[in-house]
């Protein structure tokens, strides 16, 4: 897949943007990013080569990225939460610790939603039961109900045989 497809098909940020949304200059973010280069693979982040930074460019009318001597840098989802923890600024450490704090809610419910699959899965198999329960009982009355039929075709049956008397 090439990197225009990429991003076309996930949302990234160029490093313009992240340096303005963490308050601190491109070169800034750039230098920690080299820094911590292993931190940032491929599906985290990828530079734009010159084609891609002319269709960009032509993308939008007006381009607030004019003049660079580098090419930029895209980050994916994932680079962007990367960046929040290694960058030095006080936006970017809040950012970190609002990130931190989410992933430990969704964990937790996670762990709320599994308890609750549990307690599901707990009612279907008492359901099941009641289920077969229910069948057993509506075969019983079906059998009853035949005898019954069976006892009063006998006892209403016109009866054959000798009779006595005037019968």
């Amino acid at each position: 897949m090439s990197k225009i497809n990429l991003i076309r098909g996930l949302k990234v940020m160029l490093d313009l943007q992240l340096a303005e949304l963490y308050g601190i200059e491109t070169r800034r973010l750039n230098e920690q990013v080299k820094r911590n280069l292993d931190r940032f693979p491929a599906d985290f982040m990828f530079q734009l080569n010159h084609e891609e930074y002319k269709n960009l460019k032509s993308h939008f009318a007006t381009s607030s990225w004019g003049g660079r001597r580098k090419l930029p840098y895209a980050f994916t989802e994932h680079g962007v939460l990367m960046l929040a923890s290694v960058l030095n600024s006080e936006i970017a450490t809040k950012v970190n610790i609002r990130i931190v704090r989410v992933f430990i809610k969704m964990r937790e419910l996670i762990l709320d939603h599994r308890e609750f699959v549990e307690k599901f899965s707990q009612i279907e198999m008492r359901l099941n039961d009641h289920e077969d329960q229910i069948l057993r009982i509506s075969e019983y009355l079906h059998q009853i109900e035949q005898f019954r039929h069976q006892h009063y075709d006998q006892a209403n049956r016109k009866k054959i045989g000798f009779k006595q008397g005037g019968d």
